[in-house]
């Protein structure tokens, strides 16, 4: 059973950055992109960004592209959001997620995980 546990939410001022990390545990061989999401109170679950474990190839939704970036260690299974620049509307509760079987491509959409870390609470001060 694959198990996600998510650190390193916190409390920051608009500007700041934070880095957010995301342990695996009981990874199989079909595990290959791990993704992660946020949800703001009211709205719905947004991704992020994803990658690909083995190739490193990352993806990110339109209002982080520039500002956060996801990043993998194998040994550690382990991955982190690097959040830079962030503003009050990155306030949400961020979750790591990663797909139950292989699919060919890295999957953006929330429904095409399986498996969900607990979140971890991101607050960015005005």
């Amino acid at each position: 059973q694959v198990q996600l546990v998510e650190s390193g939410g916190g409390l920051v001022q608009a500007g700041g950055s934070l880095r957010l990390s995301c342990a695996a545990s009981g990874r199989t061989v079909s595990s290959y992109a791990m993704g992660w999401f946020r949800q703001a109170p009211g709205k719905e679950r947004e991704f992020v960004a994803a990658i690909s474990w083995s190739l490193g190839t990352s993806y990110y939704g339109d209002s982080v592209k520039g500002r956060f970036t996801i990043s993998r260690d194998n040994a550690k299974n382990t991955v982190y959001l690097q959040m830079n620049s962030l503003k009050p509307e990155d306030t949400a509760v961020y979750y790591c997620a990663e797909p139950s079987y292989y699919r060919r491509y890295v999957p953006l959409s929330a429904a095409e995980y399986e498996y969900w870390g607990q979140g971890t609470q991101v607050t960015v001060s005005s």
